[in-house]
Formats: C-alpha cells, sequence, structure tokens
C-alpha cells in the first residue's frame, strides 16, 4: 500500500485529504483521533520530499508523540493544553520521507494499559465489532490502520501495547529491536521497557516502517550504531529451512481451543512451506511471574518518569492554597483511577526499605526469563505463539481471571520481547466470529530481517494481506 501511495505521488494530496475525510467520517464510531491535523502546510512541502520512502503518505502519530506547536495530550486529562516546542526525532524521520501527518490518536492513558478505555477522551471501539475494544495501549493507531484510514500509523510498545491491539484488529504490529528506534521526545512510560513501534497492513510496508525510523540519534544514548538493512529489498517469504519454535506453554495455557485449532492449521501450512517446527517450553514458574515482574518494573519506572508532571512546570494546573496543594490538586483531577493505582504501586516499589525486596528482585526475575529466551533462540530462528488466547473481549461484560494461566500466560507472554529487547511482531492468523485473530513472532536482537522473511511466509500461508475492516 505504501509503495502504491508512492507511485501515485501526482495524487498525494487528493490521497491525504481523503484519508482526512475518511478520519472524520468513522470518528463518531470508533473515537480514535484525539486531534486532527490540517495537512496543508505539510503538503506545500511535499514537493522538497518526493523521492522519500513514505512521499505523500497519509499517516498518524499516537498521541504520546511530541509534535511541535501540535498539543500532545497522552489521553491525559493533565496534559490537556500541553502544546511541545519540538518535534520527536521519528517526527522528523517521516517528515523526511515525505509522510504527512493528519492526526495524534489516542490511546490508553499514559500509554499504561492493554484496552485504550482509559483515555480521558473515552474508550477506543475495535472497527470490526464496535462492541469489542481495539486493544492497547495504541490502541487508536491500530484502528486507524485497519480500517483504511492510514495505510500506516506510529505506536509504542512497553509491554505489548502494538503488538495485542494489531492482534485484535487484524493489522500488523511491530516493536523491534531496543534501540532500532530513537525514543527522543517520546512521551515516557517505563525506560528500560518503551519501544517505538508502528502498524502496517502488510509485510513488505512493515519493512519500509523500519527502514524510515530506525537509526542512531545522539539525544537518545540507547540508541544503535548499528546499519539499518533495506530491509523491503531483502524481503524472501520462503520458509524452507526455517526452524520456527512453537512456546508450548503458550499453548497449554490457552482455553479457547477455536483459537488453538487456528493457530496449529497455521503451523501445518508453515510445515508444508519447509519450516521445521519444534516445541519450545519454559519454566513456567517463570512464566506465571511475567505479569507481575513488569508491573513491578514499569510501575517504579513510570513513577520516577511522571514526577514532573505537577501541574507546575506544565500541564493543567488545579487551584490551591499553596504550591503543595496546586501539585497535589493537579495530579488528582489530572489522572484517571487506573494511572492513579499504578503510581500508588511504583512508589511503594520504590520505597528504600522495599526497593531489595521488590524492584530488585523483579529486576533479577527480568533477567532469568531473558536468559531463558536467550538460551532458547540458539536453536531456532524464532519463537511463535497466538497473540492472545481469544478475539477482541467486549467493552462491557467479559473480564478474565487475573490469576488463570489463560490470563498470565497466554495474555502477557509477549512481555517478554520488552524484557528482552528482541524484536517481535503480530500480523493476523485467522477469523472467529468475524473478527481477526493474530500471530506473534519474536527472533534474536537486530534479526529483523529474519523476522520479517519468517512473517513474509506466514503471510503468503494465510493469504491475509492488506485487510480491511468495514465499520458498520
Amino acid at each position: 500500500m505504501i509503495q502504491e501511495m508512492r507511485k501515485e505521488f501526482m495524487n498525494a494530496e487528493k490521497n491525504v485529504l481523503a484519508a482526512c475525510e475518511k478520519a472524520k467520517e468513522v470518528q463518531p464510531k470508533l473515537n480514535a483521533v484525539v486531534t486532527f491535523i490540517d495537512p496543508s502546510e505539510q503538503l506545500s512541502h511535499l514537493e522538497e520530499h518526493k523521492d522519500g520512502l513514505m512521499a505523500g503518505v497519509p499517516i498518524v502519530l499516537k498521541d504520546n508523540v511530541c509534535t511541535k506547536g501540535i498539543r500532545t495530550t497522552a489521553s491525559s486529562k493533565i496534559l490537556d493544553n500541553y502544546i511541545p516546542v519540538y518535534d520527536a526525532f521519528i517526527v522528523e524521520k517521516l517528515r523526511n520521507a515525505g509522510a504527512i501527518t493528519i492526526a495524534k490518536a489516542s490511546l490508553d492513558e499514559l500509554a499504561m494499559g492493554g484496552t485504550n478505555t482509559t483515555a480521558y477522551t473515552g474508550p477506543v471501539h475495535n472497527p470490526w465489532d464496535i462492541t469489542r475494544m481495539s486493544g492497547g495501549s495504541s490502541g487508536g493507531s491500530a484502528v486507524l490502520v485497519a480500517s483504511g484510514v492510514v495505510p500506516f500509523a506510529i505506536g509504542s510498545d512497553t509491554g505489548d501495547s502494538v503488538r495485542k491491539p494489531a492482534s485484535y484488529c487484524g493489522v500488523i504490529g511491530v516493536k523491534p529491536t531496543y534501540g532500532r528506534i530513537s525514543r527522543y521526545g517520546i512521551i515516557p512510560y517505563s525506560s528500560s521497557l518503551d519501544h517505538v513501534g508502528y502498524f502496517t497492513r502488510n509485510v513488505e510496508d512493515a519493512c519500509i516502517g523500519l527502514e524510515v525510523l530506525a537509526g542512531r540519534d545522539d539525544r537518545d544514548m540507547t540508541t544503535s550504531t548499528k546499519e539499518v538493512p533495506a530491509f523491503s529489498k531483502l524481503l524472501n517469504s520462503s520458509l524452507e529451512g526455517k526452524k520456527i519454535g512453537v512456546i508450548k506453554n503458550v499453548i497449554d495455557s490457552i482455553k479457547n481451543q477455536e483459537t488453538v485449532q487456528i493457530f496449529n492449521e497455521l503451523i501445518e501450512k508453515c510445515k508444508a512451506q519447509g519450516a521445521e517446527i519444534v516445541d519450545v517450553t519454559f519454566d513456567n514458574n517463570l512464566m506465571r511471574a511475567i505479569l507481575p515482574t513488569y508491573y513491578m518494573i514499569a510501575n517504579c519506572e513510570a513513577t520516577a518518569n511522571h514526577s514532573n508532571l505537577d501541574g507546575i512546570r506544565f500541564g493543567v494546573q488545579e487551584p490551591g492554597e499553596s504550591t503543595e496543594e496546586v501539585m497535589i490538586q493537579s495530579r488528582t483531577e489530572g489522572f484517571g483511577i487506573q494511572v492513579r493505582k499504578r503510581f500508588i504501586t511504583g512508589s511503594y516499589g520504590l520505597f528504600v526499605e522495599n526497593q531489595e525486596k521488590l524492584f530488585r528482585k523483579a529486576q533479577r526475575v527480568r533477567r532469568l526469563i531473558v536468559e531463558e529466551m536467550k538460551n532458547a533462540l540458539t536453536s531456532v530462528d524464532c519463537l511463535i505463539a497466538p497473540a492472545s488466547s481469544s478475539i477482541a473481549p467486549k467493552l462491557e461484560g467479559e473480564q478474565m481471571d487475573e490469576l488463570s494461566e489463560d490470563y498470565l500466560i497466554a495474555e502477557n507472554h509477549m512481555v517478554m520481547g520488552n524484557f528482552s529487547g528482541y524484536p517481535s511482531m503480530t500480523l493476523p492468523m485467522g477469523f472467529s466470529k468475524e473478527c481477526p485473530l493474530g500471530v506473534n513472532i519474536t527472533c534474536r536482537a537486530f534479526e529483523e530481517e529474519t523476522m520479517f522473511n519468517i512473517a513474509a511466509g506466514i503471510e503468503k500461508c494465510t493469504g491475509l494481506k492488506d485487510i480491511i475492516a468495514e465499520v458498520k
């Protein structure tokens, strides 16, 4: 789709304006946009970037990406009036590639959540069935790609915040290796877990996305100096000889047998294409520990990262009789209940007397989980499992037992990609009740070329490429 739009460069303005109109048309049903952006100024400079990899392509940014002169809320009331004075590094990269930003998309407040129901502007609805959730925290971006508004959208992934909504919305969600893409100008959640990610509707576009976004940025000292390959030119969909490791713990924990059946059918198709399939089993105690370990590390880091959201330096300020009262009132009124709960957890874990038994212990458990992954990936080219145990849950009336293995393992195993920093992506594998199901693959660090090639082979097996939901 990106390639086709580049070829239609002479019609770029028409395509961009059509995307703007479609975004406004579906907004009442999907509630995916926080801020619409007039593309006129960007279009006036488009000729300067006509040779870019995304020349004339309309895109969307998650609303935790700083945009100079354009409101950036992170879907939190406390940032409702925040207008950055600078652009995030990826905004510069996308602009230089010729992309045209048409909107800022909704997210779970401050990217803390997996449902996109906690945004202060209200929940985002799934385009395949508007009674269902989009997944989060990058749900707005996923929905706008899935509904055909744009072919590319930026998200961020701290636990599975790109890859889970990709599964629920029937699109491709990519979380590259930690350090591939600069996070300069991204409102942080958890510094050791945050990744910039993105959505497309086919694997070739996913390759182009990383070519545009990746590269060293001295303003983010975690970024890599590794060369960025021309992934789209190197794409090879052959699965012949590829060794694929099925995470047995995840399969065994899924209660929904239709999901398991669709996954097993995909695995058989991969075998028919020449792939070697092996079962990989992790320590089940470590798998059960993924979610609590994530909560402790992420929330401790988030508490530190967001201590500056006090209503004094910037953001929405609530009245008070003293500076302390202003801060208390601003944070109380400015944050939703879920975010406040996470800050309480993080603060507790950061108390001096608790750091060793909580925060440091979580870091040690994280290291053990990463060692398991590292060992498993020495003998296979990728790890694979369903991205979720089911289709997107209903916005009302459906709740999972959060102590069950179906939840602890099947719904949270993709966090391992954040613990390790390894490249990981989700793509469609089938449908149930006319809603999509996704499959997730994870490879060794900086082996995105292998990941994209295996994904292309899976895409060939499923035939689920460039699918668009009809919003009803």
